[in-house]
């Protein structure tokens, strides 16, 4: 549905650590970085690109789903995101009231985005 996204971070090391440990599990990786910015995804076509807001307020909270592979990628991803610094936003599991098949896990990134892994199975 989407070619990339941009989040503007006030701490650009912080966020690519985060970013890097949450996204681990579900195959991706730091694949582009460079002055003031880190684009993940991919190893050879990042997707999530993170911009430091260079002093300025980072950009409004935002939502951001990413898709897992499976439901121990998305309590990897949880897991990995609490020990990044991430906060719960909601603990791995089902969410039969968006569809029944719908298990995922939130996070509250550094910025106060909220990052959300998602699968669809049984």
């Amino acid at each position: 549905m989407y070619d990339h996204i941009g989040l503007h971070v006030q701490d650009l090391d912080r966020s690519t650590r985060f970013y890097a440990a949450i996204l681990r599990p579900l195959g991706h990786a730091v694949g582009s970085q460079g002055d003031g910015y880190a684009g993940l995804g991919p190893q050879d076509a990042p997707a999530l690109w993170l911009y430091q807001a260079d002093g300025k307020q980072a950009g409004a909270r935002t939502h951001v789903a990413f898709t897992a592979p499976n439901r121990q990628a998305v309590q990897a991803f949880h897991a990995a995101g609490l020990d990044a610094g991430g906060r719960d936003n909601g603990a791995p599991g089902p969410r039969p009231d968006y569809s029944a098949t719908y298990y995922a896990a939130f996070l509250i990134d550094p910025d106060g985005n909220n990052v959300e892994a998602v699968c669809y199975s049984n």
